[in-house]
């Protein structure tokens, strides 16, 4: 089934692959596929090895307070890369994304859908295409944390506690999300 996966992926990206046709590739029904993975956001996350799986940490850090979410969204990515049983395959599949071929488009495909697509909705927001924007611009602020921190492993911040950050990085964070810092 992950062979199919990822020649599924691989020809039509994360977006127009379905777990029917990857069910069809492998020549097992898609209960099977279903049984073994929650859904196409799973198998991507076994396909690409990485023992992380992004779109349940936006999920569980969208359940609270808007005006909070900023902070939530920093803690939970973080913490989840402060794991060293996480980091070294979470930062392959970023160098992955990063580049060019059809896995970097399956992991933006799904990075895009399933967590910036959640992220922007959760805004609650008339303007979809603004609340895509304030979602990625969130985004970018995190994975520039994630870069100096985990990737290049700058001093102070590769060291600093995780609470500093979320201190320092969560109303930036904020700021992009709502358009005004955290408790406005």
């Amino acid at each position: 089934m992950l062979e199919a996966a990822t020649a599924e992926f691989g020809e039509h990206g994360y977006e127009a692959a379905s777990v029917r046709a990857i069910a069809r590739r492998a020549g097992v029904d898609p209960a099977l596929v279903h049984h073994y993975f929650e859904g196409k956001s799973a198998l991507v996350a076994e396909v690409v090895e990485v023992p992380l799986r992004p779109d349940r940490l936006v999920r569980d850090a969208l359940d609270g307070p808007v005006d909070e979410l900023g902070a939530r969204l920093v803690r939970a990515v973080l913490s989840a890369w402060d794991s060293a049983g996480v980091r070294p395959a979470a930062v392959a599949a970023l160098r992955s994304a990063i580049g060019q071929g059809p896995v970097a488009r399956m992991l933006r495909e799904f990075l895009r859908r399933e967590i910036m697509h959640r992220i922007a909705s959760r805004l609650g927001d008339d303007d979809r295409a603004d609340a895509e924007l304030r979602a990625e611009l969130a985004a970018s602020q995190i994975v520039g944390v994630i870069m100096v921190r985990y990737v290049l492993a700058f001093e102070p911040a590769a060291s600093v506690s995780i609470d500093e950050l979320v201190a320092r990085v969560g109303p930036a964070v904020q700021w992009h999300l709502t358009g005004r810092p955290p408790g406005t």
